[in-house]
């Protein structure tokens, strides 16, 4: 769990091409400069923890390119003490940065294997979500709803029912809409029956799938 000088650097790095790139909130990059990115992807690719890329980790998912964490994690405009869901725990990378704005984390990971690893992890790295389940990202948490906050880290080809009645009025769902590439699509609550929509371009995620494994 070395986090050492040269890794330090290297994240400052990092956090300067995110701001130059367009990331603007100093919160959310002050997480990025203060999370050990490199402890979340596999030693063999240490070298590349701090490069503004994906790549890949267990069960075929990826841990997201930097920039689109700060993007997603900006677009929430997460507060201290948010309630919020994040479907598609992956390496646990987006669910620390929000831990550490001091959000309530409630997380749900459809890969077993991943989901017991990035339990694990997270815990040895002193980051506690809420609560961590394996499930059905499409149903979101019924009980643990209203949130905050959502936040999808996997692009769907729709927008799931279940998530828009489990966000809070005022609440922001954050979301990859589409097969390949994924529009970035903002939802905000704004009347129990009403949603604001914004889009935000394209990204590109790996899909999210339905049921578990």
């Amino acid at each position: 769990m070395e986090d050492s000088y040269r890794q330090q650097g290297k994240r400052k790095l990092l956090v300067e091409l995110i701001r130059e790139k367009g990331i603007k909130d100093e919160k959310v990059l002050n997480a990025i400069n203060s999370i050990p990115r490199h402890l979340f992807m596999d030693s063999s690719f240490e070298d590349h923890a701090y490069q503004d890329k994906a790549f890949p980790i267990a069960a075929g998912q990826t841990i997201s390119q930097p920039y689109t964490v700060a993007f997603q994690t900006e677009l929430l405009q997460v507060k201290p003490g948010d309630l919020i869901l994040e479907v598609g725990t992956g390496s646990g990378y987006q669910a620390a940065v929000l831990c550490e704005l001091g959000a309530k984390v409630y997380t749900i990971e459809r890969q077993h294997k991943l989901y017991k690893k990035t339990k694990n992890f997270l815990e040895q790295l002193g980051y506690r979500p809420k609560f961590m389940s394996f499930g059905d990202g499409y149903k979101g948490l019924p009980d643990y709803a209203p949130f905050d906050k959502i936040i999808v880290t996997a692009g769907a080809p729709f927008i799931p029912k279940p998530l828009l009645s489990q966000l809070k009025v005022g609440g922001r769902l954050v979301i990859p809409v589409g097969e390949d590439p994924q529009i970035m699509t903002l939802l905000t609550r704004t009347t129990p029956t009403k949603f604001q929509k914004e889009t935000f371009g394209e990204f590109r995620f790996v899909p999210l799938l339905e049921d578990k494994n």
